[in-house]
């Protein structure tokens, strides 16, 4: 299975702004929250790669899922990094607009599929 370039490109853009981000989290001594969100953050683009080598459409399927489920996780864990005041307004905007677009993109991506495998 082949998925999109943009999507991975995404991903892998966001899990660097995520690793730099954690890097800063750690300067301000936040250690959970910032290994949370670092996890996270990473995941969906390892699994978006893990994807393109899927055995099957239904495995191509449950990656996909589950990156959507860690970029979800990862918007859990900006909310709370900015309703506990460890970052700004603008860092949570932009960090938080770039997982909701990852977020839109997965939804898009498995909605479809799943449509299609069903339809077979």
């Amino acid at each position: 299975m082949k998925i999109e370039n943009i999507i991975q490109e995404k991903s892998k853009l966001f899990a660097i702004r995520i690793i730099n981000f954690y890097k800063y989290l750690v300067s301000k001594n936040e250690f959970v929250l910032s290994n949370q969100i670092l996890r996270s953050g990473t995941a969906i683009g390892a699994l978006i790669s893990e994807s393109e080598f899927a055995q099957s459409e239904k495995d191509f399927l449950n990656k996909l899922y589950v990156a959507l489920k860690e970029a979800n996780e990862t918007n859990y864990w900006l909310e709370l990094l900015y309703e506990t005041q460890f970052i700004r307004k603008e860092e949570f905007e932009s960090l938080s607009q770039d997982c909701k677009e990852l977020l839109k993109l997965l939804i898009s991506i498995t909605k479809t599929l799943k449509t299609k495998i069903a339809n077979c």
